[in-house]
């Protein structure tokens, strides 16, 4: 087990609430612990259930402050602290749990703790896809689910992976008498206490209505009875739970004084380590991409993920996934440059902006955001082709992946305001010609951050803001010293011409026919006809939009069309086609369909 740790040192706080800190972050110290497992994990045999032991986690920790205290680590000199944990997961504490907790025994290590279920579910199961169901049905669809929480159903939140467990594991679920993520799992273990769940992190469980910040009542009675009492009630991002346990004050030397911050997510906690500003849009370009967004007026939809913000109450952040990304980008290179970097890079620099109207979706897997697979070619008429030049294919793909990076985040709510800067880190954000194409469809100035560990950072970031929080000090002032992100590229003067506004507009359309007379129809266009013989039909369908303030360029709609064939009562995707529709709009009267 790999342990990275993030402490809060040395921060003073005068009266006029000017603040000197001194962050130091503590990263790869390796420990071992008797637990075994594979990349962390256990997978089942049905591939599809995916937990993590509970005691592991807990053993990583007692390993890891015991090398840091025999490291002679200064633990006296730490005011704040504050973490993250994978999201999504979940951890069951074990009726009488809460007891021990308050009175650890600081001469032995954690294992003293108590939970129901030893091996807690993780965000990579992927094996609750019923309970995903019902609870879309019981709050009137999936796009009404992702308006209340900001996202439809998904098998890893944790609302379903509650509702799973207590059907099929009653006792233990009979046993539990707390629920936490494991964000706030490992706060109660520094707290000596259960740890409330925070706001951001919460948002990723399909339970906590994203606007008033409560639990919702109707996805709580359709996961689990009594299910408030068991998560307890959320809180803001920036809480002080408390001072930290006479258990590691005795154990390890902390101050009695140590506060506790509200522990969040892996993703929220990057966000903050990445101090994204209103309007700011992170991209992550690594073996998948991941799209961070700072969002005031979200607008949450069937694709992507909206989550109340980390750092600042009033706003929300938004979180794309796509799997095919730097992978893709070098299987393109492997064809098309021969697998050199700076032959691709030349491509790049050779082709026009816009590519002369050629596009294309590259989908060597399957595909997140939107579920698609396969290779499609456009030309500048709009006609599917089987291939396209080197050069083009190259600056295709580089521009097709980016103007879907941006579609996505503008139907979740997401503006490109006079001052957006977009942040870029990963492997890919060290090749400028790529960051130029990015800064081009974005019509934005591209900055490089060099962040191995933006959550580790982020939840130092975070320790020192819930200090000062209570005072009305926002996160930004904190952090407003911090080294800069550098500016790397900004938009071609034509950028703005040639990607000018773009919609993309997905219409998801599930038939269920049997014999029964039960009948619902939801705002999601799902008809359900409920009976043993079941047969479903899904068409995807996507327009993009691309005009420009000049007229000069012609208005143009590209369909496509993924469909999911079936043969009886199994859903089986045999092929996906994609279907091409073009029509002429005049550009000021232009609607998304």
């Amino acid at each position: 087990i790999t342990a990275n740790a993030s402490i809060t040192a040395n921060i003073s706080i005068t009266a006029n609430a000017s603040v000197t800190a001194n962050i130091s972050v503590t990263a790869n110290i390796s420990v071992t612990a008797n637990i075994s497992v594979t990349g962390g994990v256990h997978i089942h045999t049905d591939r599809l259930t995916v937990t993590s032991p509970v005691l592991m986690w807990v053993q990583a920790l007692d390993l890891l402050l015991d090398k840091m205290k025999r490291a002679a680590f200064d633990f006296a000199g730490v005011r704040a602290l504050s973490g993250s944990g994978q999201q999504h997961g979940s951890v069951f504490w074990r009726t009488g749990a809460s007891e021990t907790l308050k009175h650890l025994d600081p001469d032995h290590n954690l294992e003293q703790l108590l939970f129901s279920v030893s091996d807690s579910p993780v965000w990579m199961d992927s094996s609750s896809s019923k309970q995903c169901l019902d609870l879309e049905a019981a709050a009137g669809g999936a796009e009404r689910l992702a308006e209340i929480t900001g996202s439809r159903g998904y098998e890893r939140f944790t609302g379903n992976q509650i509702a799973k467990l207590r059907q099929t594991r009653p006792d233990e679920f009979m046993d539990t008498e707390r629920i936490s993520l494991v964000s706030s799992f490992a706060a109660s273990l520094f707290l000596g206490g259960y740890a409330a769940i925070d706001y951001s992190d919460g948002s990723g469980m399909n339970l906590l209505d994203i606007r008033t910040r409560n639990w919702s009542q109707i996805c709580l009675e359709a996961t689990a009875p009594h299910l408030d009492q068991l998560l307890g009630a959320a809180l803001p991002s920036t809480s002080v739970l408390g001072s930290i346990s006479s258990y590691f004050v005795h154990r390890f030397g902390f101050s009695e004084s140590c506060r506790v911050v509200s522990f969040t997510g892996d993703n929220p906690a990057s966000l903050a380590g990445m101090r994204l500003q209103p309007g700011d849009i992170a991209v992550s370009l690594g073996t998948s991409d991941t799209v961070f967004l700072w969002v005031q007026n979200p607008r949450p939809a069937l694709e992507g993920h909206v989550f109340c913000s980390p750092v600042d109450q009033e706003a929300f952040m938004a979180l794309l996934c796509f799997k095919n990304g730097s992978l893709t980008r070098e299987h393109i290179s492997n064809e098309c440059a021969g697998g050199s970097w700076e032959v691709f890079s030349a491509m790049l620099r050779e082709t026009p902006l816009g590519n002369d109207g050629n596009i294309g979706f590259y989908f060597d897997t399957m595909e997140i955001t939107p579920p698609a697979v396969g290779i499609h070619r456009f030309d500048s008429e709009d006609s599917e082709v089987s291939s396209f030049s080197p050069q083009v294919e190259v600056r295709a793909l580089v521009e097709g992946q980016f103007l879907s990076r941006r579609l996505h985040a503008e139907r979740l709510g997401y503006s490109i305001l006079p001052g957006t800067r977009v942040l870029a880190t990963g492997g890919a954000s060290s090749n400028k010609e790529i960051l130029q194409v990015l800064s081009d469809v974005f019509n934005a100035p591209v900055y490089t951050i060099d962040l191995s560990d933006s959550a580790c950072l982020g939840s130092a970031y975070r320790a020192l803001h819930g200090l000062l929080a209570e005072s009305g000090v926002s996160f930004l002032d904190v952090v407003k010293n911090a080294p800069e992100p550098q500016r790397t590229t900004t938009p071609h003067p034509s950028a703005k011409q040639v990607h000018t506004h773009t919609h993309i507009h997905t219409h998801t359309h599930t038939h269920t026919h049997t014999h029964t007379r039960t009948h619902t129809h939801t705002d999601t266009h799902a008809h359900r006809h409920t009976d043993t013989q079941t047969h479903t039909h899904t068409h995807t369908h996507a327009h993009r939009h691309t005009h420009t303030d000049t007229h000069r360029h012609r208005n143009k709609i590209t369909a496509r069309k993924v469909q999911n064939c079936h043969k009886k009562r199994k859903l089986t995707t045999r092929k996906c086609k994609i279907s091409l529709k073009r029509s002429k709009i005049n550009a000021e009267t232009t609607k998304s369909p």
